[in-house]
């Protein structure tokens, strides 16, 4: 069955055209684009997913893609034993003038009033235990792929992977240390959130399935990271810093949690992930390129309370000195 037919027979949609947004194949209809994706995930995952896109539509965000229901007013269609779910979005969308930073802060805010905090999508206050569990996969999982093929990829894994156990392990310390920190205020409730936020509110759409909710540190991390491996990200960083603090004031505590997310190798972990049941060779080259980063990250990791304007000395916020 062609795709035209299958979303008229299911959706009622006549696509006029095929065009790609964000390397993302879709079909525009009128002033709409649909996007048809695979469901391999958990259900409630999508379903949170699709109510919080569906706030964020609602409060502002034009350019966020919604989940639609097939004409039956289910979520989910099935073809050939596989559940599909049609995402709408908006073909164009205004840009904004709005700085980096304070779309975020805008963003958080407006995510801290969503009322009801989603259950299978939420890593709030679980960071600590989150990390535990991905060493352990890294430690059993990775090893044992090794041992069964001997390529450049896995050889360099080996290599690598005393390292990542080490700078894994002094960021759990460190979650688990400013857990107990008592300065915090009102930014530190849970908020809508990505899961690798990499400026999604400046594109053209925003996808719900890279919805989360979590601490706002999350996102600032994840941003962070990004600068972090690039050079010189000095002035963008401190740009972006002041920005998202004008206009969402934030604690020690969320600023010691930016800190130990930054100390987790988390850029490291998705590539690993991404790329023990992919082609390898491709896996190897992005692995080594990460790796050949890392003493420019490290570096970047320790100005970080510099460029934030933290006096850690004052303040008695620990620091990691071999960074």
């Amino acid at each position: 069955m062609q795709v035209s037919d299958w979303l008229y027979e299911n959706y009622k949609i006549h696509p006029e055209t095929k065009r790609w947004i964000a390397g993302k194949e879709c079909y525009q209809a009128s002033q709409y684009v649909y996007f048809i994706t695979s469901i391999d995930n958990n259900e409630i995952i999508h379903m949170e997913q699709a109510v919080v896109a569906y706030y964020l539509a609602e409060n502002g965000y034009s350019h966020m893609a919604i989940p639609i229901p097939n004409h039956q007013g289910g979520w989910l269609t099935s073809y050939e034993d596989v559940s599909y779910m049609v995402v709408k979005g908006l073909a164009s969308r205004t840009e904004t003038q709005a700085t980096n930073g304070s779309l975020l802060a805008q963003f958080h805010q407006i995510g801290s009033l969503y009322h009801y905090e989603p259950q299978a999508i939420s890593s709030y206050g679980q960071w600590k235990q989150l990390w535990i569990d991905k060493l352990s996969w890294i430690e059993s999982n990775v090893e044992k792929a090794a041992q069964a093929g001997a390529t450049n990829y896995y050889r360099l894994v080996m290599d690598i992977l005393p390292y990542l156990i080490g700078l894994s392990e002094n960021a759990i310390q460190y979650i688990g240390e400013s857990e107990q920190e008592l300065r915090y205020h009102e930014s530190d409730q849970g908020t809508i959130s990505f899961r690798r936020y990499i400026n999604q509110l400046q594109q053209p759409l925003m996808w719900p399935m890279e919805l989360v909710y979590d601490h706002p540190a999350r996102d600032i991390a994840e941003f962070l990271r990004q600068l972090f491996l690039q050079p010189h990200p000095d002035e963008a960083v401190i740009h972006f810093l002041q920005d998202y603090q004008k206009n969402r004031p934030v604690s020690i505590f969320f600023w010691r949690l930016v800190y130990a997310r930054l100390l987790f190798p988390i850029h490291l972990y998705d590539c690993l992930e991404q790329n023990l049941s992919t082609v390898q060779d491709k896996g190897y080259e992005q692995l080594k390129d990460l790796v050949q980063l890392q003493d420019r990250y490290e570096a970047n990791v320790s100005r970080f309370f510099e460029w934030a304007e933290l006096d850690c000395d004052f303040l008695q916020v620990p620091m990691l000195h071999w960074l």
